[in-house]
């Protein structure tokens, strides 16, 4: 299983950023997959999740309303389209799945939030 993030970046306050996730090493589209992140000096925090076909997602409250999961399963790609950016939202974000009972993580990329 290999998971690879794409390029985060710095963004002002109430900008927008997409991630995305490059997904190898078994059968993407039967899996959900789910975007996590840790900020500085905190723990890792569920962000969003998406199941395999795309059909349902489900979303942190403090990303709610701002932030969207997709995915491409002809791509084996998962998407973290996030809107109106706050300080708050500066972490490190990694992609996730769930594999033969075991957790999968990207290398993680870092959103800063800042003007």
């Amino acid at each position: 299983v290999h998971l690879v993030e794409s390029r985060g970046g710095l963004v002002q306050p109430g900008g927008s950023l997409r991630l995305s996730c490059a997904a190898s090493g078994f059968t993407f589209s039967s899996y959900a997959m789910s975007w996590v992140r840790q900020a500085p000096g905190k723990g890792l925090e569920w962000v969003s999740a998406i199941d395999s076909g795309g059909g349902s997602t489900s979303y942190a409250d403090s990303v709610k309303g701002r932030f969207t999961i997709s995915r491409d399963n002809a791509k084996n790609t998962v998407y973290l389209q996030m809107n109106s950016l706050k300080p708050e939202d500066a972490a490190v974000y990694y992609c996730n799945v769930y594999y033969w009972n075991k957790d999968y993580w990207g290398q993680g990329t870092q959103v800063t939030v800042s003007s």
